[in-house]
């Protein structure tokens, strides 16, 4: 029997209030992986990102519901909210928490969130020695391994990132491709990221690439 992608979107639509539209039509399949989400500035790279991870207000308009590894789930569910996972990078708004506060604060949504798994990505990061700091006192870099590192153990079945090697030295590059590859051999998960230059050595699973309307 064969396996159904991770992802199934049908035609969605979506426009800012009082602009024209943004995303016309957008169709989506990923199988397993990580896939390349491309599209020159304006594209909506960032705006599809978050509407899949359920922070744009709205949502978008299909003409059927998504599917997750052959199940149709209401976006709009707990159960999608769980299974799709979208951070802001930056931590902005978030500089009063520590790493470990923002990984109980992506646990809130993502009960799967291995505990372990995230202290395993915080050592591989080099984030041990300032886990006491809050996002103020941290690099912009040290801020997205703390995002960074939530995000990677919280379980979900599709794992949206908008250029997450922005700001990262080289080991911690590697130590996230790394991760990514393990990820890609885990039956029924995909991960969709924007990144201007692809990382070395990470596979690429597909491309999707976004039309300037």
């Amino acid at each position: 029997m064969p396996v159904p992608p991770v992802l199934q979107l049908a035609p969605l639509h979506f426009a800012y209030p009082d602009a024209p539209p943004l995303l016309r039509g957008l169709q989506l399949t990923l199988g397993t992986g990580t896939h390349w989400l491309q599209g020159d500035a304006g594209s909506g790279k960032t705006t599809l990102l978050r509407l899949l991870g359920g922070d744009l207000p709205g949502g978008w308009h299909a003409s059927g519901p998504p599917r997750l590894n052959g199940t149709v789930i209401d976006p709009a569910s707990a159960a999608w909210r769980a299974a799709v996972c979208h951070a802001d990078l930056r931590g902005d708004g978030c500089d009063d928490q520590t790493p470990a506060d923002r990984m109980a604060m992506l646990r809130q949504r993502h009960p799967a969130l291995d505990t372990a798994d995230w202290q395993r990505h915080i050592d591989g990061f080099g984030m041990a020695p300032h886990a006491a700091k809050t996002l103020f006192m941290l690099s912009t870099g040290m801020r997205r391994k703390a995002t960074l590192a939530a995000m990677l153990a919280s379980g979900a079945t599709l794992l949206l990132l908008d250029e997450p090697t922005a700001g990262l030295d080289a080991p911690s590059t590697d130590w996230l491709v790394q991760a990514l590859q393990a990820r890609a051999h885990q039956p029924g998960c995909a991960t969709l990221m924007v990144s201007g230059r692809w990382p070395p050595g990470l596979g690429c699973a597909g491309q999707v690439a976004l039309a300037t309307i």
